[in-house]
């Protein structure tokens, strides 16, 4: 069975780990969109690995890994990484990695224009990772867009960087930045031109043909569904669609192959940049979830806002998303602590409702309808069986799936790949 990985709050669920732990019974890997924004570490055999724009399967031998159209490609951050594997012993080739070859490539421009304008905005910042993501989606629709497929035409580089350049030279003058000369962005490209170009392919096809075959294909989304550009807390969202809907288009394959849809989420709640958290805390439970959680940005190395977990946002992403089953992470933080809360409505101008509502101001306004739990004895930090799990952790997942309305599959309980518990295989033969 083919399945796609979504994360379902507000991105660091914890996808990589589960991504990595799929990966060994699938035998292609698509990274469907996003880009250099989003980091994961994966620790295996007590070594840690740190992937960004690299699909998850490249730690297992013999898996094709895809990145797809449907992401922003940054050449100096992709080559670092495929650099920094190496040194680590991972072996990254044109024979495990293909790139779409219609990918958009985000350049130094983006990341100018990214900064720019978050350090005009003032109070008003979204809160970006300042990589560029969001300028490189616009010149995407706009029909600016650098691609992949352009290196290999000199000519007509050229003409599309001049094309590109006078869109942003006009912006940069509204906001007396310095012009940008095209020719600088040319050399920028041409120097990574070599590299690049081996990993180009038609993914769509080789997608196509792997799955006539009857490969499995594991499809791996970056970020998490409430940073969705259409469904999550806007304008306070990335720049590209991170729900599983978005796995076909940016893959280039039919949504009839995506399969079975696993959501993941942490145990509690977590989020960078700025926007609403109805659950976020500020007190010594925020703190000790910060610490023990290691709640900083693989990419950014940003602290991550933390809060108790909220079942209304996860229920809410589920049915959007169309999550069949959910992989549990970081379980093992909540080891331990004498109380948790879970988040089981929304009070709104004093009025319960059931839903976050599309509007900002609205969503300011919320306040949690809280469900109290005591604590759990013992440790679910290590397990690998249910048979291990503390009680009182097994009666908090199945207040979670009942308040969700959808299963725990799968339940991390440490970094580590193999501190894995399986309650149903979504793969169903892993």
């Amino acid at each position: 069975m083919n399945i796609a990985v979504t994360g379902i709050q507000w991105g660091d669920e914890g996808k990589g780990k589960i991504v990595d732990w799929l990966a060994g019974a699938s035998d292609v890997v698509v990274r469907f969109q996003g880009g250099s924004n989003a980091g994961h570490t994966l620790v295996v055999g007590g070594a840690a690995y740190k992937l960004s724009l690299v699909p998850s399967g490249i730690l297992h031998p013999g898996k094709l890994n895809v990145i797809g159209g449907g992401t922003v490609l940054d050449p100096p951050a992709f080559l670092d990484e495929i650099d920094a594997l190496t040194r680590q012993g991972i072996e990254v080739t044109p024979g495990n990695l293909a790139i779409a070859a219609n990918v958009p490539l985000l350049l130094s421009v983006h990341r100018e224009l990214d900064t720019i304008r978050e350090e005009s905005a003032g109070r008003g910042k979204i809160g970006t990772t300042l990589r560029g993501i969001g300028p490189a989606y616009e010149d995407k629709v706009g029909r600016r867009a650098i691609r992949l497929d352009d290196l290999g035409d000199h000519g007509g580089l050229v003409r599309r960087v001049d094309n590109l350049l006078q869109h942003h030279n006009a912006l940069r003058r509204g906001m007396g930045a310095a012009h940008l000369d095209s020719a600088r962005i040319c050399d920028e490209l041409l120097g990574v031109a070599p590299r690049l170009v081996e990993f180009a392919k038609p993914t769509w096809k080789l997608l196509h043909e792997r799955r006539a075959k009857g490969d499995r294909l594991l499809f791996e989304g970056a970020q998490g569904a409430m940073l969705d550009v259409d469904h999550g807390t806007y304008p306070f969202v990335t720049s590209s669609s991170t729900v599983a809907g978005a796995a076909a288009a940016g893959a280039g394959i039919s949504p009839r192959g995506i399969g079975h849809i696993l959501g993941v989420c942490k145990a509690y709640a977590t989020r960078v940049g700025a926007g609403p958290f109805p659950t976020e805390l500020f007190d010594e439970n925020g703190r000790h979830l910060a610490v023990r959680g290691h709640e900083k940005g693989t990419v950014t190395g940003r602290s991550r806002r933390c809060g108790w977990f909220d079942a209304v946002l996860v229920r809410q992403m589920c049915v959007i998303a169309g999550i069949d089953s959910l992989a549990l992470t970081k379980i093992d933080i909540l080891d331990g602590m004498p109380e948790i809360r879970i988040c089981a409505g929304y009070e709104l101008d004093g009025t319960r409702i059931d839903h976050m509502p599309a509007g900002a101001a609205e969503q300011e306004r919320l306040q949690p309808v809280w469900e109290s739990w005591p604590g759990w004895e013992g440790r679910t930090a290590g397990c690998r069986d249910a048979g291990e799990l503390p009680s009182g952790a097994v009666k908090y997942i199945r207040r979670i799936e009942e308040l969700t309305g959808v299963k725990v599959d799968i339940l991390s309980t440490s970094p580590e790949r193999d501190d894995t518990v399986v309650f149903s295989d979504p793969l169903c033969g892993r």
